[in-house]
């Protein structure tokens, strides 16, 4: 009887230990989706936590409603040009650009530039086509001329550590065309001059002094790239937007302002030129992290970064060194500045031996008229 007992009391000692173990290996229950956030959402180091996003949203009007997008009335305003006349400005403005830029020729990444940024334009309230073409150049730029000619350079894609971080600027300056701020911009300029020429007209010098005016009016391409205030903060409400139709995370372009922020702090002076004018400052963060909570419902899933982004980064940075490397080849043609001279020649004073062996000479041809 106590051997049974003591057998009884074996068998259910090890049927407790078992059963601990395996409680013990077994997996940690799933979490509340609702609580939960994707992957993509998990904050990195250094950065703030992700925006939090609703389950669906009430947007106030359609320029508030991501489905919307494509159908609704964006660009409305005073505007002299119609869209065939912006098309025909932004290519004159696009050759001047091309004429005093590097373009990179590069298949592989001017076509996957061009697929990125041609899904956002996809995705956009655009009403003209875009070309996209990548300028060769260090610095961290981007900017859509009206009628949809798109440059994005070299800087900003070896800058941005995510395609998403790269499609959030280049949705922002998707944003500036289909807004059509530049040409509105040119419209609030025409309508100025015309309000000036009755001054004019009506002053001593009359049809002579429209006339001077009318040639000092040189129009430059900042009038187009240059907004205010308001056209930024649209820029950015309707860019959020695009990447978000897109299938990218809206916080990446959250993400970029920060970074830049934070590098602006260690390093001042350093703020990249597509920021120069009106700069990721905290109020601006913030206003685009209550835009992302506001009209645009969470997603289980967003396109953060892909290995063709990393390829076609590693790609570019080897054609940009490969440029710098042959710019500074030896035995390579410089030319040397007015200062450059100057300098050398005060270096020399007033010794009449002195030389400048990079000068150049003019001697008379042996079988000149002008020897004999």
């Amino acid at each position: 009887m106590k051997s049974t007992l003591g057998n009884a009391l074996r068998f259910a000692l090890l049927a407790a230990l078992a059963g601990g173990t395996v409680l013990a290996q077994s997996p940690p229950p799933a979490p509340d989706p609702a609580k939960s956030q994707p992957a993509s959402e998990q904050p990195q180091a250094g950065q703030q936590k992700p925006v939090d996003q609703k389950d669906t949203v009430n947007p106030k009007n359609s320029k508030e409603d991501v489905e919307a997008i494509g159908n609704r009335s964006v660009g409305k305003g005073i505007n002299l040009y119609s869209l065939e006349r912006e098309i025909g400005l932004g290519k004159g403005l696009a050759q001047e650009v091309e004429r005093s830029s590097k373009l990179i020729d590069d298949p592989v990444v001017t076509e996957y530039v061009n697929r990125v940024g041609q899904n956002l334009v996809r995705n956009s309230d655009a009403r003209v086509p875009f070309t996209i073409k990548v300028i060769d150049s260090d610095e961290v730029n981007a900017f859509a001329l009206p009628g949809g000619f798109f440059y994005v350079n070299s800087g900003l894609i070896l800058r941005a550590q995510e395609e998403s971080e790269l499609a959030g600027v280049m949705a922002h300056e998707i944003s500036h065309v289909t807004a059509r701020h530049g040409t509105k911009n040119a419209s609030k300029g025409e309508l100025m001059q015309l309000a000036t020429i009755p001054l004019m007209l009506l002053g001593p010098v009359g049809w002579a002094g429209y006339g001077i005016y009318e040639g000092l009016n040189i129009a430059i391409p900042l009038t187009y790239l240059k907004f205010n205030r308001d056209s930024e903060r649209e820029a950015d409400f309707l860019g959020l937007q695009y990447m978000y139709k897109a299938g990218y995370d809206p916080n990446s372009y959250v993400t970029f302002f920060e970074r830049i922020q934070a590098d602006e702090k260690r390093r001042p002076g350093t703020i990249p030129k597509v920021f120069s004018t009106h700069p990721p400052t905290p109020e601006r963060i913030e206003n685009a992290q209550k835009e992302i909570a506001r009209i645009l419902p969470a997603r289980p899933e967003y396109i953060v970064t892909t290995s063709e982004f990393d390829s076609v980064k590693g790609r570019l940075r080897g054609i940009m060194f490969a440029r710098k490397a042959q710019d500074n080849a030896p035995g390579k043609p410089t030319l040397r500045t007015r200062t450059e001279q100057t300098d050398k020649q005060k270096g020399a004073g007033n010794d009449p031996n002195a030389t400048d062996d990079d000068r150049p000479t003019l001697k008379r041809r042996p079988d000149s008229p002008l020897t004999n």
